[in-house]
Formats: structure tokens, C-alpha cells, sequence
């Protein structure tokens, strides 16, 4: 008995000294960069290699090293529900990887989530108050910051996506010294609810790859079923430069992803030169019971301070059959410069800057809930308005929109009926907050292509109708009306100069400057 215990022992202790020597001679060295292979990557497109990309991260992250892939390499992500954090450079070159969602564990999984290892602080706010610039709140280091006040709903969505708010927020940055990056848009007598996650002080940059998506075809009638199988950014200081994400296997049916790439709850994220994939437009029942469009953003943004996307690009801007490029929601400063993409979307909000500079966007155009400056300039537009305010949130913009040296080509050429800016709001609704059209309107050099026109055509609209016929006293909800637009430098293609609006009344109202 003695001797079977003896045998027995030093049999598993063999099998542990031969484990130990095999995890030895996999483990990467610690003065360069990780490789996914020594972490038992295949790297041809049909193995696995979802579990040893997750290993060799957490080993990076670990020892601070970056993670550089084989650049002939095809690595397949599998359909586990695994997830690999990064927290250090990343350089995947020309690596290929391959998603397949025909069949997975969880649709609504992270493939790729890149995180800050740094701890989050407590802070107490009890006030703030509109465009605060100071807080006596002196964090460790700078901190994103969210606040919430869950007593208050805004954003109270109107239409066939209809729904009852959420509660009343703000994302900003919080200096050490206390002073605030962010505009502050509401006033907060009572906050519910303080988060501060610490920014890293040197920046991260992930670069590179080709990454191909076999898209879901998920039946669901009703209601949405976001998907994520995606690359998830809550670190702040992070740049995305040079990635590929391609879509094939579209099938007549499929549920709509929440964004390929995602910044959420960070601050300074910037997206360089990456080329990016418009997905097939599907259907559902909406909340209102009827049916309604439902679609898929490449690159979305919710709650980031200062949001940066350069030199990035789509191709088939113009093919309707695509949902619009990017969604964003609770941001603060967007700049586009120097991009190519079907849309550019603000749901519940940006303020601050909001720049389009050396753009092309296409069929779905450009679109603004918010507050401050929007500003669009030696830039071409497509869309069938040159900018929309979103009607299902009040069609509001606080502030300014100055508009220079640029082109638009209403609805792509297609025969439309131009209107410059398209807002709807006939103050029935309450959605949490006062509505208004933009302040002044200011217009520095405007070609509009009106070539393909309907029938019996006179001329583009400066507004659609804003109010939708109703007169000031039947409006619980009073729409504040654009008060001053100056053109200058503006021609058409058509020899017809823009009219204000179809409604006479609100044309009216509004002052239009006519200057050489």
C-alpha cells in the first residue's frame, strides 16, 4: 500500500513538473512584446484563438507590456462568451481575425474590452449648476466624471420608438485642481448618483487588423435584441488607428449590433484612419406597435468627453439600403475631420463643440440634438436636409450653427425637395426639457446642388415647417424659433435662390440677412 501511495506520488509529481515546464516554456518573455502564439494561438482562421488572445493579454497587462500579433496571421474568435481586457499597446498590423456569429454563447458578450486598470475614486457631489467651471472637489488625479439625478427623466422619446426617458445626467472631466472639461447641461439641486473613474495619464493606441464579422440571423419579431461580439473602450487617452471591419453573410433576417467599436464612460478617445462598414437595414415592432426600421452602428459613443474621429472611411456612402455609420449618446465635444461616412448621429445629446471639417457624409447626413456650436465647414453633405434635428427629441438645438464653405448634394441627387434644415417640433410633447431651434444660423459659402428636382420645383427651403402648423397658443410645450439666419456667398445649381419655409407664418417670424 505503501509503495502504490509512493507510485501514485511520484507519478503526479511528475505531471506537475512536466505542466510547470511546459506553461514555463510557453509564458512570453518580459522584455518585449507579447505574441498570441506563445500562448497556444493557431492563427489559421479556423481554430479557436479566442482563450489564448485572452491569456496573452492578461499576461501583458500583468507585466505592462504591449501585445504585438503576427502580421500573416488569421486568428478565428470563436463562440465563447470570452473576453479579452487590454490595457496596453496593441500592434495587430496586417493580422487577420475572423468573428462568426451564426452561432454563438452569449450575442451580447464583448469579444475585446479595453480597460483602465486603475481604481475608481469616491467623490461627493451634492449641486451643480448649468456650465459650471469649478468644482471644491479635489480628485487624486483627473477623473471622468458622470453624475445623475434619477428624480428627473429627460430625453422622453416621442414617436414609434416612443418611451418614457432616462434619468437627467452629465458626463464631464474633473481636473485635480477642480476646475471642469465638459459643459454642464442641466442643474442638479439633488444628485443620486457620483462616478469617477481615474484617467491614465499616458495614452494607449491599438493598431491595426483586418476584422471580418459573419453577421447574426437572429429571429425576433418584436422589440430589439442588441448584439456586441465587439470591441469595447472605457479607458480614456485611447486611440483605435488603422483597423479594417469588414461585414459579410447578411441574410434576409438579423438583429442589429450596438456598435463594432464602442467608447463609452471615457474621456479623449480618438478613432484615426480606420475603415469601417456600413450593416443591412432590418425591421421590428416597435414600442408604439408598429413597425419600425432598426439598425446597426459601426462606431458608437455614449457618455465620452471629446470624441475625435480623423481620416476615417466608408465605402457605398450613398447605398440607402445601409444604416447610418455611427450613433452617439451623452457626449460632449465631437470633432469629424477629414472623413468619409453615411452619417453622423447625435441621439440624446452632445454640447460644446460639435465640428464636421473636411467631410463627406452620405445618404443619412448629418443630424444634432444638443447644445452649443455646430459648426460645418469645407465639407460636402448628402443628405435630403443639410442638417436634421431629431424630431423624436424635440428637434433642439441650443445655440449656434455656422456653416462655411461647403457642398450639398440633397438625398445623393435623387429628386427631392431640399430643405436646408429639417426640424419638427409642434410643442405637444413634453421631453423633459425646453426645445429650441438654433439661436442664429450663419451661412459662409453654400453651394447647393439642386439638379434633380420634382416637378413644379421653386427653389430649396432655408426650415422645413418647424411647428407643423400650429399657432403659439395651442403649444403646452412653445418651440423657441430660429431668430436670425445670415447667407452669404450662397448658390445653386438650379439658378433659384432658397425660399425660408412653406409655412408663411414662420417665415415671417424669422429675420434672413442677405449680405455680399
Amino acid at each position: 500500500m505503501h509503495s502504490r501511495f509512493s507510485l501514485a506520488a511520484a507519478a503526479a509529481l511528475l505531471s506537475m513538473l512536466v505542466a510547470a515546464a511546459a506553461e514555463e516554456n510557453r509564458m512570453a518573455p518580459t522584455d518585449r512584446p507579447v505574441n498570441y502564439e506563445a500562448f497556444g494561438a493557431v492563427g489559421d482562421g479556423v481554430n479557436d484563438d479566442l482563450p489564448a488572445i485572452v491569456e496573452a493579454h492578461a499576461f501583458a497587462n500583468a507585466h505592462g507590456l504591449a501585445v504585438k500579433s503576427k502580421p500573416d496571421a488569421t486568428y478565428h474568435l470563436g463562440r465563447r462568451a470570452l473576453t479579452a481586457v487590454i490595457a496596453t499597446d496593441v500592434d495587430w498590423s496586417t493580422s487577420r481575425f475572423v468573428i462568426d456569429d451564426r452561432d454563438v454563447e452569449n450575442h451580447r458578450a464583448s469579444l475585446i474590452s479595453v480597460r483602465s486598470m486603475l481604481t475608481p475614486v469616491q467623490l461627493k457631489i451634492d449641486r451643480l449648476t448649468r456650465d459650471q467651471r469649478q468644482l471644491d472637489v479635489r480628485p487624486p488625479r483627473d477623473c471622468w466624471v458622470r453624475v445623475e439625478n434619477s428624480q428627473k427623466r429627460l430625453y422622453i422619446r416621442q414617436g414609434l420608438n416612443q418611451n418614457d426617458g432616462t434619468p437627467q445626467r452629465d458626463c464631464f472631466i474633473l481636473r485635480r485642481d477642480g476646475s471642469i472639461e465638459g459643459d454642464i447641461d442641466w442643474q442638479y439641486d439633488t444628485i443620486t448618483k457620483v462616478e469617477a473613474l481615474p484617467i491614465d495619464d499616458q495614452p494607449l493606441t491599438l493598431r491595426g487588423g483586418i476584422i471580418t464579422t459573419h453577421a447574426n440571423a437572429m429571429r425576433q419579431e418584436k422589440g430589439y435584441n442588441y448584439w456586441a461580439r465587439n470591441i469595447a473602450i472605457t479607458r480614456s487617452n485611447t486611440t483605435v488607428v488603422g483597423l479594417t471591419h469588414k461585414i459579410v453573410g447578411e441574410t434576409e433576417v438579423g438583429h442589429p449590433y450596438s456598435g463594432f467599436i464602442t467608447f463609452s464612460r471615457c474621456a479623449n478617445a480618438t478613432l484615426r484612419d480606420c475603415q469601417v462598414s456600413g450593416h443591412r437595414t432590418y425591421s421590428t415592432i416597435g414600442a408604439a406597435g408598429k413597425p419600425v426600421s432598426m439598425g446597426t452602428y459601426d462606431i458608437s459613443g455614449n457618455e465620452v468627453v471629446n470624441l475625435h474621429l480623423v481620416g476615417c472611411r466608408q465605402d457605398d456612402i450613398c447605398d440607402t439600403s445601409r444604416w447610418g455609420i455611427i450613433g452617439t449618446n451623452f457626449c460632449k465635444n465631437i470633432v469629424l475631420e477629414d472623413c468619409t461616412l453615411s452619417r453622423m448621429d447625435t441621439h440624446q445629446g452632445v454640447s460644446g463643440e460639435y465640428t464636421i471639417r473636411r467631410c463627406t457624409l452620405g445618404h443619412a447626413g448629418l443630424n444634432a440634438i444638443g447644445r452649443g456650436t455646430l459648426t460645418i465647414e469645407d465639407s460636402t453633405l448628402n443628405g435630403r436636409s443639410l442638417l436634421s434635428l431629431r424630431g423624436d427629441y424635440g428637434s433642439t438645438w441650443e445655440g449656434e450653427v455656422i456653416i462655411r464653405r461647403s457642398r450639398w448634394i440633397p438625398g445623393c441627387g435623387a429628386k427631392v425637395q431640399p430643405y436646408l434644415l429639417s426640424a419638427g417640433n409642434d410643442g405637444t410633447h413634453d421631453f423633459g426639457y425646453p426645445c429650441y431651434m438654433p439661436r442664429q444660423i450663419t451661412i459662409d459659402g453654400l453651394t447647393i446642388e439642386d439638379k434633380n428636382v420634382p416637378d413644379g420645383y421653386q427653389g430649396a427651403y432655408l426650415f422645413s415647417d418647424p411647428d407643423g402648423g400650429n399657432s403659439p397658443g395651442e403649444r403646452p410645450f412653445p418651440y423657441r424659433l430660429t431668430e436670425k439666419v445670415t447667407l452669404r456667398g450662397v448658390s445653386t445649381a438650379s439658378g433659384l435662390k432658397p425660399r425660408v419655409c412653406p409655412d408663411a407664418r414662420f417665415a415671417e417670424r424669422v429675420t434672413v440677412v442677405v449680405e455680399k
